[in-house]
């Protein structure tokens, strides 16, 4: 299993915990978007809502800049990636845990099923 230093998964998972910041992060794998239009499905006011993104932004999920009045974010997907990367290596320990169980249930099943016989 490859070694992530350990803040920054604790880092990416602290800020996706929360449903308005998935959503956001979501939202922002389709392409950079001004904060007006990141905020609209939300019902929460502004500055509620900027707190969001600065915990995103400063536990490394999103970057942004701002041109003139307008502040745009994007997601960083090398951020994003690291954390893909240690879930679908859980996924896969798991997978291969559960296989090993179903094949030894199947093993002892059958060995029962010839012992009534």
């Amino acid at each position: 299993m490859e070694n992530y230093p350990r803040s920054s998964l604790d880092a990416a998972f602290h800020a996706l915990a929360d449903p308005t910041r998935r959503a956001v992060v979501s939202r922002l794998t389709r392409g950079p978007a001004p904060v007006k239009e990141l905020a609209e499905p939300f019902d929460m006011g502004l500055p509620a809502f900027m707190k969001h993104l600065r915990v995103l932004e400063q536990d490394g999920l999103i970057s942004s800049e701002k041109i003139g009045r307008v502040r745009t974010c994007r997601v960083n997907t090398e951020r994003l990636a690291a954390a893909e990367s240690w879930l679908s290596e859980q996924r896969e320990l798991w997978q291969a845990r559960t296989d090993r169980l179903a094949k030894y249930v199947e093993t002892q099943m059958s060995g029962s099923i010839e012992d009534d016989a």
